[in-house]
Order: structure tokens, then C-alpha cells, then sequence
């Protein structure tokens, strides 16, 4: 059961990190408008869509993504408060262990953790894609092809190969389409160019031949122009990394297993991205104890020096998560291991620094 002493601590950090996450995102929407307001009016963006369509989808994931670093502020802020104020002394020399006064800040930091697990994958993904559709017709630029000489897997066994393609007429030149069943070839087809047709979602392929080998025989089809289903679309040469910020973590699986399966060079940002959805979490929990471990001990200097040291200390968090991201998308770190390395080192620091923590 909750203590008034438990009660306290938790109004105290709950209280001020709404306070503090509030500011922030005031200041970011300003910033955001003052940047996209030009475009606003350029396209004749309606009010009404900038404020419940855009803003109101816009304020959760930016919420989300601020979360462990204004968690870890909060903390240090409130709990230098505390010490500056003897409070810290005062509960521990009344027989409560350093151990017990932790409670609270494990109760609401495991709060802010699950709120943000939810917030991640059931209310940003849909919030998201109303926001990115808002931006998509009255902000970002249209979406671009990935290049040239695609090679892509779009089935089990089924392999294609377009030198180029155009978005301007969905028309794709030099395409070839295999089929490989046991590793070997049964199916190919060859032609200059197909076109895609929207409404039908049908493509038409023109100057083709068409192999088809069983064992030692061969059929051989030539022919000028065919309409046909093939088990893609243009969407499969587009990329667009924010999508994977509309899909929940069941999705964003699906999502992965089906782009691997494509040979998609842009697996390691949604790897990164689903791994990021759980370590972000944890993060709230190993910066809150950092935060408490770090401020609790009343100091020369006070709320002052605390701050300065959790921000140091914050940003250290941030720019590692970075790197270790960069290297996981640039390179060959797994991108389990990049997300997950910030909390591990961070979460022994966070370790030593409650056991050197006078109590």
C-alpha cells in the first residue's frame, strides 16, 4: 500500500515531469509551425487540419520521443529540490531505508515506461499515419524511386530486375521476372517495358518472350503486348522510412520479415526501429535511478550543479545511442546490440551510482 511518504514523491515527479514535457512541446510546436507555416499557406492547408489533424497527432509521438531524457531532468530537478531542502536527510535519519525511499521513483518510472510502450504501439502508429498523410499533401515533397537496376525478391522464389522506372508514367524498361523452385530455373520472362495500370492493378508488359523449362524441356512464347497480374506494384520500389512509424510492433514484424525476404537494404532501420520501441522504456527506469542516485546528496553548489551534471550526462546518453545506431544502420553492429548497449553501460553506471549513494 501507498505511503503518504510514496504518495508525496510520486505527485512531485509525476507533477513535474508533466510540467516539464509540456514546456517542451510548446516550444517544439512553435518552432515546428514557424518552420511549416509558409508551406501551410503555400498549399492552403485548412486551420481546422493543422490543429486536429496535424498538431493533435503530432504532440503523443513527439511526447514518446522526449520521454526518458525529460524523465531523467524531472528526477534530478525534483530530487535536488528535495535534498537542497534537507527532505532527503530528513526521511533517512526518521528510519527509511535508501532502499525504501526508492519505491516510489520504481512505481513511477514503471508508469511512465508502460504508458510509453502503449503510446508506441497503439496510439502513435494510427496518430502517425494521420500526420503523415497531413504531411504528404500539404508539407513533404512526393515519395522517390530507390534508383536503378533494382533487384528485389517479391515471393518465395519469384526474382525481378528493372533497370530503371519511372513515376511519372509507372513505366518500368529492361524488366525480367524468375521463378527458381528447388534451385533451379522453371520460369522467365523478358521485356523492354511494362506499364502499371492504377485503377485495374494490372501491369502490361510489351516486346516480351517467356521461358518456361520442365526439366529438359522448354517452351518458348514471344509476343508484343500482354496484360497480366504480377505479384508487385510500383509502392515495392519506393522507400519511405517513416512508414514504419504507422505500424504497431506485430506489423512492424511483418513488415521486416517481408522486406528481408525482398533483400531490402533498409532492414537494419526498421531492425533499429522495432528494438527502439522496448529500449526506450527501459531507459525511463535506468535514467531514473541515475537521476535519484545522482541528486539525492544535498551539495555545495545545489540545484545548480545537479542539473548541469544530469544534462552532461543526458546528452552523453543521446549522442551514444546515436553512434551505436549509426553503426548498426552504416555497418555491421546487430541492431539489437546498438539499441540495447546505451541502457546496459548506462544501467551499470546507474548501478554504482546507488551503491556509492550516501544513505
Amino acid at each position: 500500500m501507498l505511503k503518504k511518504l510514496d504518495t508525496y514523491i510520486i505527485r512531485k515527479f509525476l507533477g513535474t515531469f508533466v510540467y516539464a514535457i509540456s514546456l517542451i512541446i510548446l516550444i517544439v510546436v512553435i518552432f515546428d509551425l514557424s518552420e511549416k507555416i509558409d508551406k501551410f499557406i503555400d498549399n492552403q492547408a485548412p486551420l481546422r487540419d493543422i490543429i486536429l489533424v496535424y498538431y493533435v497527432n503530432f504532440i503523443p509521438y513527439f511526447v514518446n520521443l522526449f520521454s526518458p531524457l525529460f524523465t531523467f531532468i524531472t528526477v534530478v530537478f525534483f530530487t535536488s529540490r528535495m535534498a537542497l531542502n534537507t527532505e532527503i536527510i530528513a526521511i533517512l535519519s526518521s528510519g527509511v531505508s535508501f532502499t525504501r525511499l526508492m519505491r516510489p521513483y520504481l512505481l513511477s518510472a514503471i508508469l511512465l515506461s508502460l504508458a510509453s510502450v502503449y503510446l508506441s504501439n497503439v496510439v502513435i502508429p494510427p496518430a502517425n499515419e494521420r500526420r503523415l498523410e497531413f504531411e504528404g499533401q500539404y508539407v513533404r515533397k512526393p515519395e522517390t524511386f530507390l534508383g536503378r537496376n533494382v533487384h528485389m525478391q517479391v515471393r518465395p522464389g519469384i526474382f525481378i530486375y528493372l533497370e530503371s522506372f519511372s513515376e511519372r508514367t509507372n513505366t518500368g524498361f529492361r524488366f525480367s521476372l524468375e521463378k527458381i523452385e528447388e534451385g533451379n530455373l522453371t520460369y522467365k520472362l523478358i521485356a523492354n517495358q511494362v506499364e502499371y495500370n492504377l485503377e485495374a492493378g494490372t501491369w502490361t508488359i510489351k516486346n516480351y518472350n517467356i521461358r518456361e523449362i520442365d526439366g529438359l524441356e522448354e517452351k518458348l512464347r514471344f509476343g508484343r503486348e500482354l496484360d497480366t497480374l504480377l505479384p508487385f506494384s510500383p509502392y515495392d520500389f519506393i522507400l519511405n522510412l517513416k512508414d514504419m512509424e504507422t505500424m504497431n510492433y506485430r506489423e512492424l514484424n511483418r513488415f521486416i520479415a517481408n522486406e528481408r525476404l525482398k533483400g531490402s537494404e533498409a532492414v537494419s532501420f526498421y531492425e533499429v526501429e522495432r528494438h527502439r520501441r522496448m529500449a526506450f522504456p527501459f531507459a525511463t527506469l535506468v535514467l531514473t535511478f541515475i537521476g535519484m542516485a545522482l541528486s539525492s546528496q544535498k551539495v555545495r553548489g545545489g540545484i545548480g550543479l545537479h542539473l548541469g551534471a544530469g544534462i552532461t550526462l543526458s546528452f552523453a546518453f543521446i549522442l551514444f545511442m546515436q553512434v551505436t545506431t549509426t553503426f548498426a544502420t552504416n555497418g555491421n553492429l546487430h541492431p539489437m546490440i546498438a539499441v540495447w548497449i546505451p541502457n546496459i553501460l548506462f544501467g551499470i553506471l546507474g548501478a554504482y551510482l546507488l551503491k556509492i549513494a550516501p544513505k
